[in-house]
């Protein structure tokens, strides 16, 4: 039985651990359990799984790699998450903390 996993956009792939479950990556892939498990077992998934156990994980690079997703990406999108852009009542560019000039002026 095959169970609905929604897709997972670019950043959600690139925010996964170094080893996500096969089943994060199924879902990076956009394809269900089912097909992924019978990939998996006729030996044509498509980047290599390690089995720890009971337990099967994927490199978090190949499976960015397999998908098109370059690392400096990575770095990209945890660079602007780390920015105060977009987040309600603050200014774009504004800067996170005070500076220490800042604080002793007032």
């Amino acid at each position: 039985m095959s169970t609905a996993t929604e897709a997972l956009t670019p950043e959600q792939v690139l925010a996964l651990p170094a080893m996500p479950a096969v089943k994060q990556a199924f879902a990076a892939m956009n394809i269900g359990e089912g097909t992924g498990y019978q990939l998996i077992r006729d030996g044509e998934f498509p980047i290599p799984v390690v089995e720890f156990g009971r337990a099967k994980r994927v490199r978090k690079t190949e499976l960015c790699a397999f998908l098109g997703l370059s690392q400096s990406a990575a770095v990209e999108v945890q660079s602007t998450a780390a920015t105060n852009d977009g987040a309600p009542g603050v200014q774009p560019g504004a800067p996170s903390q005070q500076s220490e000039s800042t604080r002793a002026s007032k």
